[in-house]
């Protein structure tokens, strides 16, 4: 009898399962408090009992642990100095969704030279994490592969899914799942309603094919996630931040019985993928709050330590510390800035927004 299954699989490798992992790298005291205090601050924002902002802030990917490190230390500090007015929540994506091809991420290819040693990289994403939640500062990530978050959920604070997966029906029923307040991003095209009929569909239970802790296949019954919100990123080569857009994704959300919870995201095509427009995106965001807008809950920034992006050398030596691989960022001087400014710009506003 002839072959019929597995017609194009090379090698089948047995990674440890999440239980083993969690093991050899478990969560500690410190890093739990930040992840439970970081999502109920998210959730007491969603629920409007905190008028502060939450921004997600920090590079559009991490391949260097080092200067990632280095990233965060900055952030916690600057985090603590806005506390009054912003949450920060550290953004700490492993997997980057591809149009075509390029570069996967830090869990699927840690080395960065097509050699694809997963289970290397899913253990160095969590002791990443473990660094990260231990200084104190929350992390949020995007869920891309739905089998990554029973490795690394109990470490995150807030999860995105992105404009090429809010419409997945497989990452609607994960988010349903997931133990964060989740953000959907409208589609690639600008349409909100993709991203509002994830949010419809997350928050309803489901049962679908996962894996469980001790990596056997399983049912996976969720009760369904109360805190999906929408994320605004543009789309169809225009940005959708503006007076006119927000509006009319409230009416949106109105419509469908939702909570008129956004977050902007100042990046992708709000920018026009031009870095160095994110801090106008921002202010434009604070000026509608400050002429009484209250469904701006949260914000995204990329931003690393140098800005603009590069390419991955042959030669991993030739990499210039703290600048992105993937989308261009801000620099970190550039981001201080902002958030500083952002903190003398929302102090008189959030007495309005109780």
């Amino acid at each position: 009898m002839q072959p019929t299954e597995n017609l194009n699989i090379e090698a089948f490798e047995t990674l440890p399962t999440p239980e083993e992992v969690h093991a050899r790298l478990p969560l500690t005291e410190a890093a739990a408090r930040t992840v439970v205090e970081g999502r109920r601050a998210l959730e007491r924002i969603l629920d409007r009992k905190d008028p502060r902002l939450f921004v997600v802030v920090g590079p559009c990917s991490i391949h260097d642990p080092v200067a990632g490190a280095d990233y965060a230390r900055r952030l916690k500090a600057l985090a603590d100095e806005v506390a009054d007015t912003m949450v920060l929540v550290m953004r700490v994506y492993f997997e980057k969704p591809r149009t075509s091809t390029g570069w996967k991420g830090y869990i699927n290819d840690p080395r960065m030279d097509d050699t694809f040693h997963i289970e290397e990289g899913l253990q160095k994403a969590r002791a990443f994490l473990l660094e990260v939640n231990g200084l104190g500062l929350p992390a949020g990530t995007e869920a891309l592969d739905p089998i990554a978050p029973q490795y690394l959920g109990d470490l995150i604070a807030w999860t995105a899914i992105g404009a090429r997966t809010s419409e997945s029906q497989t990452h609607r029923e994960m988010s349903s799942g997931l133990s964060t307040p989740v953000g959907f991003k409208n589609g690639t095209d600008g349409s909100v309603e993709t991203g509002i009929n994830a949010i419809l569909s997350a928050a309803s239970p489901h049962s679908f094919l996962g894996l469980s802790n001790q990596g056997r296949s399983s049912v996976v019954r969720t009760r369904g996630n109360a805190y999906g919100h929408l994320v605004l990123r543009g789309g169809g080569d225009r940005p959708n931040y503006d007076t006119v857009s927000i509006a009319m994704a409230e009416q949106a959300l109105a419509k469908a019985k939702l909570p008129g919870n956004i977050v902007v995201d100042c990046s992708h095509a709000n920018s026009g993928k031009k870095p160095e427009l994110q801090p106008l995106v921002l202010r434009d965001c604070l000026n509608q709050i400050a002429c009484g807008n209250r469904s701006i809950v949260g914000l995204m920034l990329e931003s690393f330590l140098v800005a603009g992006n590069q390419a991955i050398p042959a030669d991993l030596t030739q990499l210039k510390y703290g600048c992105s691989v993937t989308d261009a960022c801000i620099d970190w001087p550039t981001t201080e800035r902002t958030l500083l400014e952002a903190q003398a710009t929302l102090r008189p506003l959030l007495g309005a927004r109780v």
